[in-house]
């Protein structure tokens, strides 16, 4: 019962998919991964370099430049939330990124969430999504209870937009509930301040274990301008809020430092002296390794087309450590993959849809499509979510589904049962989960597979996801049904009406297509990232010591006692 059964998994590239059909499908990615290169620059670059100029002939330091500084050398950058606000208009101008960096980094050997202001985007005001974006990444390091580290540099409130980001439930406001939240679960927060930290901007660092103040630093509840116009006094803002009044009078910070350099050195010590990671621990014994099969190989084996299959075993042999996996109930729910895998040596479990055809267990001899969700298969997830919970392995799910199996058979088999417990599942659960889109993210199956109403702690997309409810000519034909024949053929004679019920229905199926977009869910933050299929490997190995960095805060069973264990005990033929 102690032994974990990974197997191998997978197989060579070239037994499964031919050199000319890898290099297509390659050369297709490479188009949109470049965009996707392209458009993470735009967001990198803020409002440019005159206003990155500005920010160094204050004698300071940009948002990534800190960040550069801060994070341990040769260690990756997780930047989640990058396309908050993409493409969105305020008069003439924009907020790329919204006008602050979030970025899981290791700092002094341990995973931290740090949240920088983007100063040279409106001297790092909050726009709209600007909130939101930051109690997102809080969120994230309070249920991974990584500590936060805020590198503050704000203005306040974009004040011409104060309406979409003041009020409401998640308006800038809840950014201090969250601070508190954190407070109240152990979490460590420290604060750096190293210019504007205005209204909100000045309460955000207050509740933090530690605040540093740099010589050009001030904390106000308003600033000279606003003083001035109300009151009537001529002060500066580091008169009435600078490190004089806040480290040697107020209290409100708890040391002063030179410059921006001095600050993240000391926000380095102190991460420095907080215990030390479980993530060792945690692998009981194994080292990390790669997998067999080359992670880079992924971005060749999706066809460009969505329609077209790949194997799900091949993925997810690309991902774990070895190409070693134990598959749970392989003869059951053949439409999802479920089981156990090493990642940078710890263990994850993995829910993944199959693609293709499957044998239909309901009559036998015939087949029928994977990509959906049959009563078998929501039953394999559930129970395989809850033991994932119960045994405190963190659970990632690889979606790429079209939704739930409809019709008259499947309601006379209780899949709307079958589906409520699957949710519930996932609902519950305290474990940490991590959802990646590979490609279809469709109708309730997202929600069933623990889309991001699910509440993943976070949700990755692939370049090619297309979240939607219905697919755009699927949408189209059921927008124009009266109008269209059995085989969904116009039924119109007349040219005219012909023509427009045809564009009417590109039409649809084009803003549908538009709307699918990873961009458009990434600008809303539908999703926390995009990542290339490349770097997906990469990700789950942080994440995973993300989830095991943290000790005694959640139930981590020892691989021994799984409750896993007991149910493929269960399942196996007698005798």
């Amino acid at each position: 019962m102690a032994h974990v059964p990974l197997v191998p998994v997978g197989s060579p590239r070239r037994g499964f998919l031919d050199d000319a059909s890898f290099a297509r499908h390659r050369a297709a990615m490479a188009a949109i991964e470049a965009e996707l290169s392209t458009r993470r620059a735009g967001v990198e670059r803020g409002w440019g370099p005159k206003y990155l100029e500005r920010v160094h002939q204050k004698q300071k330091l940009s948002a990534r430049e800190r960040l550069e500084r801060l994070r341990d050398p040769g260690t990756p950058l997780r930047e989640v939330l990058t396309f908050a606000n993409l493409g969105r208009k305020f008069g003439e101008l924009e907020s790329p990124g919204a006008g602050v960096v979030t970025a899981f980094a290791r700092v002094a050997g341990r995973w931290a969430m740090v949240i920088a202001n983007d100063n040279t985007v409106a001297s790092g005001s909050w726009w709209p999504q600007t909130p939101e974006k930051i109690e997102r990444a809080q969120e994230m390091a309070l249920r991974l209870r990584l500590p936060v580290i805020y590198l503050v540099d704000c203005s306040g409130l974009f004040l011409p937009e104060q309406s979409r980001s003041f009020p409401g439930r998640t308006g800038a406001g809840h950014i201090f509930k969250k601070n508190s939240q954190l407070s109240a679960a152990g979490v460590p927060q420290i604060a750096g301040v190293f210019g504007d930290c205005i209204a909100g901007g000045g309460y955000m660092p207050i509740i933090s274990d530690r605040v540093y103040m740099t010589e050009q630093a001030y904390m106000v509840i308003a600033g000279a301008a606003l003083i001035k116009g109300a009151k009537s006094q001529h002060l500066s803002s580091l008169d009435i809020g600078g490190p004089e009044v806040h480290v040697h009078q107020s209290g409100c910070a708890d040391a002063r430092v030179p410059d921006d350099e001095a600050a993240l050195a000391r926000i380095r010590a102190d991460m420095a002296r907080l215990p030390s990671p479980g993530i060792d621990f945690y692998r009981h014994g194994a080292d990390a390794a790669d997998p067999l099969y080359p992670p880079g190989e992924l971005a060749g084996l999706f066809p460009p087309d969505h329609r077209m299959t790949y194997s799900a075993d091949e993925v997810v042999a690309r991902l774990v450590d070895h190409s070693l996996f134990w598959e749970l109930w392989p003869e059951r729910g053949r439409e999802v993959l479920v089981g156990v895998g090493r990642v940078g040596g710890l263990y994850l479990g993995f829910a993944a849809n199959r693609q293709g055809l499957i044998d239909d267990p309901e009559h036998r001899g015939a087949e029928k499509p994977a990509g959906i969700l049959y009563r078998e298969g929501i039953a394999k997830l559930a129970a395989f979510s809850r033991a994932c919970d119960d045994d405190g392995i963190p659970l990632v799910w690889l979606q790429d589904i079209s939704g739930f199996d409809i019709g008259v058979e499947a309601e006379r088999l209780g899949l709307l049962g079958y589906g409520s417990s699957l949710i519930y599942a996932n609902s519950t659960g305290t474990t940490p989960m991590f959802t990646v889109l590979l490609r279809k993210a469709s109708g309730a199956g997202y929600y069933a597979m623990a889309g991001l109403p699910y509440e993943p702690v976070v949700q990755l997309s692939s370049p090619i996801a297309r979240q939607s409810v219905m697919e755009g000519r699927t949408l189209a034909i059921a927008t124009f049904n009266t109008k269209l024949d059995d085989d969904f053929e116009i039924l119109s004679k007349d040219p005219t009406e012909h023509a427009e019920i045809e564009a009417g229905m590109r039409g649809v199926e084009s803003r549908i297509e538009g709307d699918m977009s990873p961009y458009v869910s990434a600008a809303q933050m539908d999703t926390d990232e995009i990542v290339p299929f490349g770097e997906l490997r990469g990700w789950l190995e942080s994440l995973a010591e993300m989830a095991y960095q943290a000790t005694g805060h959640r139930r981590i069973k020892n691989p021994r006692i799984w409750s896993l264990h007991d149910l493929a005990a269960l399942a196996e033929p007698r005798g």
